[in-house]
């Protein structure tokens, strides 16, 4: 199965309280933390809705 390689890119400081608990829950602490997480369909979702801070790369 493949992952997904997940980089914090933008800060999360004055984003909706949702979108924090996002980046939270996928393991992203601070500005260019990178994480891997599996490529289901639950976490393209969750990355879908912060798309707009973080950059994705499929990592097989």
């Amino acid at each position: 199965m493949a992952q997904l390689k997940v980089t914090l890119i933008h800060s999360v400081a004055h984003r909706l309280p949702k979108q924090r608990k996002i980046v939270a829950a996928l393991g992203l602490n601070r500005v260019n933390s990178t994480v891997l997480q599996p490529d289901n369909e639950a976490t393209r979702g969750a990355l879908f809705q912060i798309a707009h801070l973080i950059k994705v790369e499929e990592v097989k």
